[in-house]
């Protein structure tokens, strides 16, 4: 069960209180309804996480296995392992057991001793219960079955089942109870599958804590627990998301960097020029490391998207530096005087290329609405990156220009 609050614009709350904070004096109220775990999340990011857990939580750990009361109690103890991991936050388990249900078991040998047939003893059991098409009823065109059913008050508990009457071979009737075991029973509520393999979920949130480490220390947590044959642990959610993208960007960043080496190299036709160049891309990631820290806000792939978005911006100041200091020396100054001049004339552009990059982003970087747990740390990310980039690569990059370079004639530059 799941409801849906809508919350009233942020500058209209009387207290000023974070979301995080509205959400832990939330749950302290809620937590007074014993045997109910909760889960707090937004309509879209919790549908997103329900597609791809197989089940509403931010995060996941599922338990494969083939015997349903096993898979329950090994829920338990993973429940146990992780409910004090530094980070997790709303645990609970997404239980298969719990359907309260009456098992009813025949007696093959009392059966053949009295004489009845598991047909006749099954046939009792439907109609009393589930009821059966005796006939047929038309009213025109239309046609309705007439089924026969035992009344509330003959079928409400298991003593009605047990006093069923089942006909013998002989014409003879005896109770059900006499060639059957009766009894309650919690059956299955849900048979949760992936992958054609029974699973039960474990769910968990994560605040005030990285993905990461919160993670790595449930991982050796749950590590701990023996599993028997045949069973497995699976995790899901937005560390499955993590781990895809991750490994999609240890892809795709080393490929990106080389086709900016070869565009540089294409570009200065000398790999010490296009080095110098990638050089500069630290001054950027030390700002976006720092912005981050400062926040509070942890890493997440949303601010890796964002170091990879500073990249362009850095190899562009590096670019426009370089190519004004073999400008210069071109033109006759020497190498000093070049690196000067250089900075000087631009200066203007470097500081103008960062304040429209942070400017623009300064409303994702300070808003507070739904979705900006998402856009919020690429901002960020970018905004202390442009900071640092422009003043390093302002006062740094050519300090170490002109150290790979001091050693040569200003016309072999």
């Amino acid at each position: 069960m799941q409801f849906a609050v809508n919350l009233k614009p942020k500058n209209e709350w009387k207290r000023k209180i974070t979301y995080e904070e509205l959400i832990e004096e939330i749950d302290k109220k809620l937590r007074t309804y014993q045997g109910i775990t909760f889960n707090y999340s937004q309509p879209i990011s919790d549908n997103v996480a329900e597609a791809v857990a197989g089940f509403k939580a931010e995060n996941g750990i599922k338990i494969y296995g083939d015997n349903l009361e096993t898979l329950d109690k090994l829920a338990e103890k993973v429940l146990k392992q992780i409910k004090n991991v530094d980070g997790v936050k709303d645990p609970g388990i997404i239980k298969n057991i719990g359907q309260p249900e009456v098992s009813v078991v025949l007696d093959r040998d009392k059966m053949a001793a009295y004489g009845v047939m598991p047909a006749d003893a099954q046939a009792v059991l439907e109609m009393a219960f589930g009821g059966k098409t005796a006939s047929e009823m038309f009213d025109g065109e239309r046609k309705f079955p007439i089924r026969l059913r035992y009344s509330q008050e003959y079928r409400k508990d298991e003593n009605d089942i047990a006093a069923l009457m089942v006909p013998t071979q002989d014409g003879a009737k005896i109770p059900l109870k006499e060639i059957s075991t009766i009894e309650k029973d919690n059956g299955a509520a849900f048979i949760y599958r992936d992958d054609i393999k029974r699973y039960i979920g474990v769910k968990f949130s994560i605040r005030d804590r990285d993905l990461g480490g919160t993670i790595a220390d449930a991982q050796k947590e749950v590590a701990k627990i023996d599993l028997p044959d045949g069973y497995s642990v699976g995790w899901t959610g937005q560390f499955e998301n993590q781990q895809r993208a991750s490994k999609r960007l240890t892809q795709v960043v080393p490929i990106s960097i080389l086709g900016i080496f070869f565009l540089l190299f294409i570009l200065f036709g000398n790999m010490k020029d296009s080095l110098l160049v990638l050089a500069n891309v630290p001054f950027a990631l030390i700002g976006g490391i720092i912005a981050l820290h400062v926040t509070g806000i942890n890493f997440g792939i949303s601010a890796g998207v964002g170091m990879i978005a500073l990249l362009g911006i850095c190899i562009q100041n590096g670019v426009i530096l370089i190519t004004e200091f073999h400008q210069n020396v071109k033109d006759g100054l020497g190498l000093d005087e070049a690196i000067f001049n250089g900075v000087k004339s631009r200066t203007r552009p470097v500081i103008m290329t960062a304040l429209m990059a942070s400017i623009g982003l300064m409303p994702a970087a300070l808003s507070t609405g739904i979705g900006s747990e998402s856009q919020k740390p690429l901002a960020i990310v970018i905004i202390g990156g442009l900071i640092t980039a422009t003043v390093l690569t302002l006062l740094i990059f050519p300090i170490i220009f002109w150290i790979f370079n001091r050693t040569k004639k200003s016309q072999q530059i």
